[in-house]
């Protein structure tokens, strides 16, 4: 029997690892997500702690954090045969991985999670071509954070133009007289986001400023020099500091770690004692959302 024309958009569609639901493999598997088949997208379990008013009414409580995301994805395979049916079975499985594995819900806003296989998989066949399907899915951070990755030009530290020295060598190229060593990050979300920072050395020494829109400032500031060439990953989320992505300098950096809260744009500037022209700042982030 012929299967749907590849392609086919479904519904919403949903994205597991490889895997692609609510639409038509080139296979000609129909992957259709069920009425119900995202629940726990739309939110998490919250973590609190209460304790009792000593002779008085009600409680006294705590701040409340949000927990872990648990989302069970749910919908039904359409194969054109009974060996397809099994060949899609085994892709769901596959990409319902025990390891980290990105899901990506299109919605008006598309936006993404990271998540892992934290429940038995559930395949219920119905005739040799069609079944139904239901796996749970735990995201460790419950945030949903956008696709889009925001990315701005890297810039230099802060450098007024001046004279030259010599001797120089024609011909000679001469840059803009200043740079003003800043960059905006935007958080279009409705929960807090952290944003990465990558240096590039050569620096001795350095403090990252983020500035908020009521002019309160957070600061991070690195004691230790970068050579040339080397760059500092600073990961404001998973507050670690590596030098080439392996070598730990948490040790080297102190200050307040730095947070985007929703719907602000914060300004990014840097400083160092002996600026060089050739060092710069790097960031990202992603805006995010309950």
């Amino acid at each position: 029997m012929a299967g749907y024309p590849p392609g086919l958009v479904l519904g919403r569609v949903v994205q597991l690892g490889a895997l692609a639901l609510g639409m038509v493999d080139g296979a000609g598997v129909a992957w259709a997500v069920g009425k119900d088949g995202l629940r726990g997208w739309g939110g998490s379990a919250v973590r609190t702690q209460y304790s009792d008013r000593q002779a008085d009414h009600g409680v006294w409580a705590g701040r409340t954090y949000m927990g872990a995301r648990v989302i069970t994805l749910a919908g039904t395979i359409t194969a054109p045969d009974a060996a397809t049916l099994d060949e899609a079975v085994e892709q769901l499985l596959e990409a319902a991985s025990l390891d980290d594995t990105l899901l990506t819900v299109g919605e008006t806003i598309p936006k993404q999670a990271v998540v892992r296989r934290s429940g038995e998989p559930l395949v219920d066949p119905e005739t040799d071509r069609i079944a139904r399907f239901s796996v749970m899915l735990t995201a460790e951070d419950p945030r949903r954070y956008s696709t889009v990755l925001q990315a701005p030009a890297p810039v230099g530290l802060p450098v007024s133009g001046g004279g030259v020295t010599l001797p120089i060598t024609l011909p000679l190229v001469i840059p803009a007289g200043s740079s003003s060593g800043s960059l905006t990050l935007t958080n279009e979300g409705s929960a807090d986001t952290r944003p990465t920072f990558t240096v590039t050395g050569p620096v001795g020494g350095f403090t990252i400023l983020v500035q908020y829109p009521d002019a309160t400032v957070r600061a991070l500031t690195y004691s230790d020099t970068l050579l040339a060439g080397e760059q500092l990953l600073i990961d404001t989320d998973a507050h670690s500091v590596t030098l080439g992505g392996a070598v730990s300098r948490r040790r080297y950096l102190s200050g307040q770690w730095p947070t985007i809260p929703p719907h602000q744009t914060v300004t990014v500037q840097w400083t160092s004692p002996a600026p060089d022209p050739a060092a710069l700042l790097a960031a990202t982030v992603r805006s995010a959302w309950l």
